[in-house]
């Protein structure tokens, strides 16, 4: 699965003329869909308009007159004074309005070569006319368009909730420019501009703080409950690159500042940033079908024609059997009405639908039904280590003295060497001293000399300092060898320090696990993952320890890249429903040849964005077993949607073909099952894991 090129046209754009709008964030076909409905999105390709002269509500203010004309008509069915034909006229007026949207889409449906249920609906209707039952046939029209325009409101709840998503970027920024600030369209925005962001207001663009200290709700993008504080870049002048921003200084377009002003510049246009990037996917995601999607599919290709030649032997039944032809033509149409696989159709989008908004509020995004399907039927998940269950950067694990001097001491020698290198492990050892230590009177440090590979020696009052791994320093003391080897069996990386050729100690740093590794990993086990692995570049001994410490069934080191995709395919093997979560970059490979691959971190990352099945937005592991409870809930969902509809089908069937129940009662079965499987599925706008 290779990741999609996603370039800044190599700057071009920090040079065009404002005037040249750049394309903004497409909402447009995500409130459309507010607006529209179909009861399989995808089989036919078509959407049906339900506006009219009373705007959104207009087909479901037409099956409510069609109801009021059908009981009006019914009432005075019983006054004797007046003529049979009063009732039949209100009847009449019940069947314009309960068929007119009906109508509508069958002939859209018909003028494409499609023969939906409207149609079949339109028909049954028509066929009680024909025999005089006025009554019936009204029935059936108000109660189909009613529901329709019931489950039409149902499904945009759904549909609202992703839409929702492309209102949360405002549409105009505050631009400085010359030292004016000026207020345009988010589309005017060229990389490189700057933009304030005032107090409680949202952020308009993606970027960097350049300027001002303050804490960001994340929330809309990330799922994150806690806001995350935003620190300015080092060099603000000569930033350029958006892909090195440290988390503290980046920001999304609609995330929402706190009480404090931020200067961004901007380093994504509208039609780039990472909320438009994921309306888009999730509004595409729409489009993706399940297993038991492409099922059902499948199955009414062959059900639909059995019905209608079921219906057609039904119309000659009184051939064979002594009764006139309106019997049997009564009964087929009765059996139409039953047969028809409206709540079937519906059963699964309305789910899939609804979980994949919910995920997206709570920080997930899951592209489509396959991989929603697909989590909740996982049994071993692989993990990447380094910036999955570990933090990703190295931190001070510990100090150990050896000679005369204190472990204080060691490590004030090391923070003045170390304060000298831009190493990363320098940084963490500086930064986790000074937390120690908690003073500021460290003794500085010259002449530092860089030994790559290996270490850095330098001067400190005027005595030698070198500090450096193994590798650097000829022959070790066995009781210095036996502590670096202790410490490397605890998953350390182990830094000698070194005073005027005498070893004096021992500094200790490790790629920490994350805080909510070892409660993520047991909340899993109790989901039903039977397996959870860790496969990591690193040596063995370092994946041991990790995966001792947070409850890893199965550690992996020294692996390469193409050593983790073999790793998959053999747990494949066994388990048959695998995940790989990582970074989505250089875990691609392995992600690509699982069952379902997660990318971690995923809010402003093209590749991971890209490359995933499903991406975690925040950088939070724990967000993994809210979005596996939401994927196993909707495939109970799913489930019971099928027994319901397949089982009214089943029950209504014999009972039409029996003459026992006639079209009323058919169509009261069949509405209510279609309304029932739709806010079954919506249930899951609702959920809630119960670690939250």
């Amino acid at each position: 699965m290779a990741p999609k090129k996603n370039s800044d046209n190599n700057m071009k754009q920090e040079h065009q003329a404002r005037d040249k709008k750049q394309p903004g964030i497409d909402i447009s076909s995500a409130k459309h869909k507010e607006e529209k409905h179909n009861h399989d999105e995808n089989a036919a390709g078509h959407n049906h308009e339900h506006g009219g002269i009373f705007g959104q509500n207009t087909e479901l203010i037409f099956a409510a007159l069609s109801g009021v004309f059908l009981a009006v008509g019914f009432g005075l069915s019983f006054v004797h004074a007046l003529p049979v034909l009063t009732s039949t006229i209100l009847y009449g007026i019940g069947y314009f309005f309960g068929g007119f949207y009906t109508t509508k889409e069958a002939y859209q449906a018909i003028s494409k070569g499609h023969f939906e249920i409207d149609f079949l609906m339109l028909v049954a209707a028509v066929g009680a006319g024909f025999l005089g039952q006025w009554a019936e046939g009204a029935l059936l029209l108000f109660l189909f368009s009613f529901g329709h325009s019931l489950e039409h409101y149902a499904m945009g709840k759904a549909t609202k909730s992703i839409a929702a998503l492309a209102d949360l970027a405002p549409k105009t920024a505050i631009l400085r420019r010359d030292g004016k600030e000026t207020e345009l369209s988010i589309e005017e925005l060229v990389l490189g501009d700057v933009i304030i962001v005032k107090p409680n207001s949202k952020i308009s663009a993606d970027g960097a703080v350049i300027k001002g200290e303050s804490s960001v709700n994340q929330a809309p993008i990330t799922g994150e409950s806690i806001p995350v504080d935003k620190s300015p870049v080092a060099d603000p002048d000569n930033y350029t690159d958006d892909k090195i921003l440290k988390p503290e200084n980046k920001v999304f377009a609609g995330t929402i500042n706190g009480s404090q002003v931020l200067e961004v510049k901007v380093t994504k246009l509208a039609a780039d940033s990472t909320l438009s990037r994921l309306v888009k996917l999730v509004n595409d995601t729409e489009a993706q079908k399940s297993p038991t999607q492409l099922f059902t599919d499948k199955l009414q290709k062959f059900y639909v024609p059995a019905v209608l030649l079921l219906v057609v032997t039904l119309l000659f039944a009184y051939l064979v059997i002594d009764e006139p032809f309106s019997k049997s033509f009564y009964r087929a149409m009765a059996v139409l009405v039953a047969a028809s696989p409206c709540a079937l159709a519906i059963s699964t989008p309305s789910a899939v639908l609804s979980a994949i908004a919910r995920a997206a509020r709570g920080g997930v995004l899951i592209k489509g039904g396959g991989p929603l399907e697909e989590l909740g039927a996982l049994t071993a998940i692989a993990f990447d280590k380094t910036g999955t269950l570990t933090e990703g950067k190295p931190k001070l694990t510990g100090v150990v003295a050896l000679a005369q001097l204190s472990e204080n001491e060691v490590l004030e020698m090391a923070i003045a060497v170390e304060k000298l290198s831009d190493h990363p492990l320098a940084a963490a050892i500086v930064k986790g001293g000074l937390e120690r230590l908690q003073q500021k009177n460290i003794p500085s440090a010259q002449n530092l000399e860089a030994v790559t590979g290996h270490g850095v020696k330098a001067t400190v009052g005027g005595k030698k300092v070198v500090i450096g791994n193994r590798s650097l320093f000829k022959e070790l003391a066995t009781e210095v060898n036996e502590q670096v080897e202790k410490l490397e069996k605890e998953g350390n990386t182990t830094m000698l320090v070194e005073l005027d050729g005498a070893i004096v100690g021992l500094v200790s740093l490790m790629d920490v696990p994350r805080k909510e590794a070892k409660n993520t990993l047991a909340e899993l086990k109790e989901l039903g993952i039977k397996k959870m692995i860790m496969l990591t570049g690193d040596n063995q001994q370092v994946a041991d320890a990790i995966a001792k410490e947070i409850g890893i069934t199965n550690a992996m080191g020294g692996l390469l890249p193409e050593q983790k995709v073999q790793a998959i395919q053999n747990l494949i093997k066994t388990e048959k429903k695998v995940a790989m979560i990582g970074d989505g970059v250089n875990d691609a490979p392995a992600m690509a040849k699982s069952t379902v691959g997660i990318a971690m971190g995923a809010a402003g990352s093209d590749v991971a964005l890209e490359t995933a099945d499903i991406a975690l937005m925040a950088d939070r592991l724990d967000n993994l077993p809210f979005a596996i409870g939401l994927s196993r809930q909707s495939r109970r969902i799913i489930k019971q949607n099928l027994f319901i509809s397949l089982g009214m089908v089943a029950i209504l069937i014999p009972l039409t073909i029996l003459g026992i129940s006639g079209i009323g009662p058919a169509v009261v079965g069949h509405e209510g099952s279609t309304l029932v499987v739709v806010f079954n599925g919506l249930r899951l706008l609702v959920y809630q894991n119960n670690r939250k």
